[in-house]
């Protein structure tokens, strides 16, 4: 991964830190595509969505606590916000340019958990199985075949779990390529009802003993069949 495709944003830790904070984590990373085709109507949903899922978590105080969130776009690849507990994540509005340069970001992603889980072991503290959430209304601009062995690698080893959501206009035969799970197609711009759903998912697993077996909820509303 080139450097100079990478910015950071980051903000003071505050409660983020272990010693204040012991709680288990639950990270969860949003690959976001900020693409010029996502202009308009599509990049406002997202982002009135991502509001959405910090306010339904900060209602939860247990998953406030637990849930840490990171936040990925492309093109081009940028961190927008690094691992922060829910009360620490001020995630500014998205605004789309560029191309797709999927497999860089979700081997960024994939390489920010890896980190985050050794900052989690280096500091004993216990950790869920990290989330990575691709959402995309396009197919890559660069190659991504690397990104879906690491994928593929990942989901075999249970180092986490990775979900592709594709926006209208999205190549689903490339996301069936990288993505161990079918990818899912979201019905219209339903962003809102999307984050409700992954909310509601991250509460229930940060609520449960680290390595529980989780069975998740449905997709109903938002995903069509």
């Amino acid at each position: 991964m080139a450097d100079e495709y990478i910015s950071f944003e980051q903000i003071p830790f505050g409660s983020d830190n272990f010693v204040d904070n012991p709680e288990p984590r639950c990270p969860c990373v949003l690959l976001l595509d900020t693409s010029g085709s996502m202009s308009g109507r599509p990049i406002q949903q997202l982002n009135e969505g991502i509001q959405i899922f910090k306010d339904e978590l900060m209602s939860d105080p247990l998953a406030t606590k637990r849930v840490e969130i990171a936040l990925v776009t492309f093109g081009p690849v940028s961190i927008e916000s690094d691992f922060q507990t829910v009360n620490n994540f001020y995630p500014r509005k998205l605004e789309t340019t560029g191309d797709t340069p999927m497999g860089s970001a979700i081997t960024l992603g994939i390489d920010m958990i890896q980190r985050r889980k050794q900052e989690y072991k280096s500091n004993g503290i216990s950790y869920y199985k990290p989330w990575i959430i691709l959402i995309t209304d396009g197919a890559p601009t660069d190659s991504w075949r690397d990104a879906a062995r690491q994928v593929r690698e990942g989901e075999e080893k249970k180092s986490f779990a990775f979900f592709a959501i594709g926006v209208e206009g999205a190549s689903f035969e490339t996301l069936s390529q990288i993505s161990v799970r079918e990818p899912l197609k979201l019905k219209g711009l339903m962003f809102r009802e999307f984050f409700m759903w992954l909310s509601s998912s991250m509460k229930m697993v940060s609520s449960k003993t680290p390595g529980s077996a989780i069975s998740l909820l449905p997709h109903t509303g938002w995903s069509e069949l």
